[in-house]
């Protein structure tokens, strides 16, 4: 990993962003603290508030009752008024200059597509679509749909959140869209995640195997740092987004 000053950090990742020809960014819990949203681990995080049982797969479909009441406070309540931070937007402009090609999120909070961006692989779904257990329709949440726990589909059977569950495998189409990009990404820009989770946190390795330069933007050292990353700016992911596309404009017009 490179140490360097701060400053020379943010001019390093900038000229390897202009030299990409296909970067993908991938993000995490921490890019959407600032919009309001707690992380699930870590200090503060919401599994030290409830039991991380209540997403169990298994457990939903035998009381799902009692997971839904759960469910609504946690998500509903947090996403419905959240809003894209500063540096979801910054990804959407890094997109609209052609020096960002996707995002893979394992976010569920749909602000990257409230942000405007176009292309994004949902690796563990979305909080924001219901799909109903029995025929497989799609909703979108409401105040009416959820005034009765659990909401359920006109067809009578019980709606159940489109992100993925403990004990659900990855949505194969976001398994598959995130692997392709690994394995053509020539930078991949790591954002608030951890390196926890699991398979998730294998993509970013995946792109370091194929040569891809990794630039980790996280509040402090994250598993990736010692084992994949190249740079890491250091500090939250609005302020470090929003001096990364200072910098590149700088160099763009030759001033560093």
């Amino acid at each position: 990993m490179i140490h360097e000053t701060t400053d020379q950090l943010f001019v390093d990742a900038a000229r390897i962003l202009l030299r990409s020809s296909h970067t993908v960014a991938f993000t995490g819990a921490g890019i959407s603290v600032e919009s309001g949203i707690p992380p699930f681990r870590g200090a503060g995080g919401l599994w030290d508030k409830y039991d991380p049982g209540i997403l169990d797969l298994d457990r939903f479909h035998d009381d799902p009752s009692a997971t839904w009441k759960v469910i609504a406070k946690l998500f509903y309540e947090y996403f419905q008024a959240s809003h894209p931070n500063a540096a979801h937007l910054a990804l959407v402009e890094l997109e609209r200059q052609g020096l960002l090609r996707e995002v893979i999120t394992q976010n569920i909070d749909n602000l990257h597509q409230k942000g405007g961006s176009r292309r994004v692989h949902e690796f563990h779904g979305n909080a924001l679509r219901l799909q109903c257990t029995g025929c497989s329709a799609f909703y979108q949440p409401d105040e009416k749909l959820l005034s009765q726990l659990p909401p359920r589909c006109d067809c009578s059977s019980v709606l159940k959140p489109d992100f993925i569950f403990f004990g659900e495998m990855i949505p194969e189409k976001a398994l598959q869209a995130s692997m392709h990009a690994a394995r053509k990404a020539e930078v991949f820009l790591v954002i608030g995640s951890t390196g926890e989770v699991f398979p998730a946190a294998q993509i970013p390795a995946m792109a370091k195997q194929n040569g891809a330069h990794i630039i980790e933007v996280n509040i402090t050292e994250s598993l990736f740092t010692p084992q994949i990353t190249d740079i890491l700016l250091k500090g939250q992911a609005s302020g470090v987004m929003k001096t990364l596309l200072c910098t590149l404009e700088r160099i763009k017009k030759g001033n560093s």
